[in-house]
């Protein structure tokens, strides 16, 4: 399985983390210098979640948790706890 969202395609891109080393000018030091850059990867906040779909059925999901806020996607309703006595 991908780390891809099942609802909008979000997936993982790649970008580049920036190391650097010294004293800020504005803090009384010569400046910040680039000392070593490397790949890295920004991943997507997946939550695998129970999904009811639009017929009805539930099945379970793949999705980005900004789908999980921005309501894209309806829960279940919770079951009723029936106790016999």
């Amino acid at each position: 399985m991908a780390s891809k969202c099942e609802l909008c395609g979000k997936h993982p891109a790649m970008g580049r983390s920036i190391t650097r080393r010294g004293k800020a000018k504005y803090l009384g030091g010569v400046g910040r210098k680039i000392t070593g850059i490397t790949k890295r990867q920004f991943k997507p906040n997946l939550q695998r979640v129970r999904v009811e779909l639009a017929d009805g059925t539930r099945r379970r999901m793949t999705v980005c948790a900004q789908c999980l806020r921005s309501g894209k996607v309806k829960k279940p309703a919770k079951r009723a706890v029936t106790r016999a006595e």
